[in-house]
């Protein structure tokens, strides 16, 4: 290939990217990393909440394997348990601030502002002007451009509905009524953290009853072992499967990897989460959103519930926790000749077993790659078998 400014380009500065640059430093590879630490972590969650997965299935990735999240919390003085105790999301990352600072030293905290093929390679234009050639480039851009409103809600515009991932400050809406749409953890999680600061908050779902995770029982019986292992992902063998058999889901027919990828590990706060909201917040489950209408300032909601009559919700504001949809149509640093290159199905990109998209030398990884590698690509356990076999496909 043509020389370049530098081999490989990293995209992302969350968890799949910092664990992927720590591969490849440790490999000799020569690379750039492009972006804020922690990102979406830092700045689209909200802040109090705790991390659904295991302290054992929380962290980011070094070759070794010795710059854990236990080793951490050991050092500075922090609870911590593998199974058991919820990780606080302000331990998480600052966890993964010091991951970056020992592993990945040479992190350039720039966002890149276009992305386009330049012969072999690619060039890469950062936000203060600067262009770079690189051979390969990685795309680890975590959930920050796919948060997903339903048209209908998004028809009322930004001074009536956000985003879950838009409100890091919990308190920010306090004075005004607030309708929370949707049963998972983005949704509950910031109801009950609303509710906490003095937000006048309620929860409106589609779901029968909102799924909390039943809360950790340790030791388990042996049975209940052999019956439904631990993961990474949590208990059973679907789970186990996801994340121990990567490649064996790669090989799925599609429409079943989709179909595993929409339904596996569905919305579901965690245990934690069901005394904060239980007798505290409203909740109106089996609620169908028939219409919407703004009227005097304020978002009219037409709810059907059981399927039987109709009542109107009205509230001052509408945060869609209905999670997130990958797009490359989203992803706004994309040259346009580049994005129609790329082989996608539901627009989502096609990948090789090496995370190599049909544009050669582009890799994608986290949940931009769930649809070829499962359901673990959708939390941060996934970043480690994804630096590990990405790395060495980037020797």
């Amino acid at each position: 290939m043509p020389s370049a400014d530098t081999q490989v380009a990293i995209i992302g500065a969350g968890p799949y990217g910092l664990s992927t640059a720590a591969h490849l430093r440790k490999r000799g590879v020569d690379f750039r990393i492009f972006g804020t630490p922690m990102h979406s972590w830092r700045y689209r969650m909200p802040a109090g909440m705790c991390l659904k997965s295991e302290g054992f299935a929380s962290n980011l990735y070094d070759p070794e394997g010795a710059f854990t999240l236990a080793r951490y919390s050991s050092d500075h003085g922090l609870p911590y348990q593998d199974i058991g105790y919820p990780v606080p999301l302000a331990t998480f990352v600052a966890y993964g601030l010091a991951f970056q600072r020992q592993l990945v030293p040479n992190l350039e905290e720039r966002d890149i502002v276009l992305l386009k093929r330049n012969g072999s390679g690619f060039e890469l234009r950062t936000e203060d002007g600067e262009t770079l050639t690189a051979q390969k480039v990685v795309l680890a851009v975590g959930i920050t451009h796919f948060g997903y409103v339903p048209p209908p809600l998004a028809a009322l515009g930004p001074e009536h509905v956000t985003h879950s991932s838009e409100h890091h400050d919990p308190g920010a809406l306090r004075g005004r009524s607030v309708a929370v749409i949707g049963a998972g953890a983005s949704a509950v999680d910031l109801a009950a953290l609303m509710h906490e600061t003095g937000v006048d908050v309620q929860i409106v779902a589609r779901r029968e009853a909102i799924a909390f995770h039943d809360p950790p029982i340790e030791p388990r019986p042996l049975l209940q072992r052999l019956l439904h292992p631990r993961s990474g992902l949590g208990t059973g063998w679907r789970s186990r499967l996801c994340t121990d058999a990567p490649l064996l889901f790669y090989r799925l027919p599609l429409d079943m990897r989709l179909r595993a990828v929409r339904n596996h590990l569905g919305p579901a706060p965690g245990w934690f989460v069901k005394e904060k909201i239980i007798g505290r917040v409203p909740v109106h489950t089996n609620t169908q959103i028939k219409g919407i209408a703004l009227r005097d300032n304020r978002v009219h909601l037409t709810c059907a519930r059981n399927g039987e009559g109709q009542s109107t919700l009205v509230v001052d504001h509408v945060v869609a926790g209905t999670g997130y949809r990958v797009a490359l149509s989203r992803l706004p640093f994309l040259d346009a000749g580049l994005r129609q290159s790329l082989r996608a199905v539901e627009d989502t990109p096609v990948l090789s077993t090496a995370f190599e998209a049909s544009v050669p030398g582009l890799h994608l990884v986290g949940l931009a790659s769930a649809n070829n590698f499962g359901p673990m690509a959708r939390f941060a356990y996934g970043a480690g078998f994804t630096a590990r076999r990405l790395s060495r496909g980037l020797r």
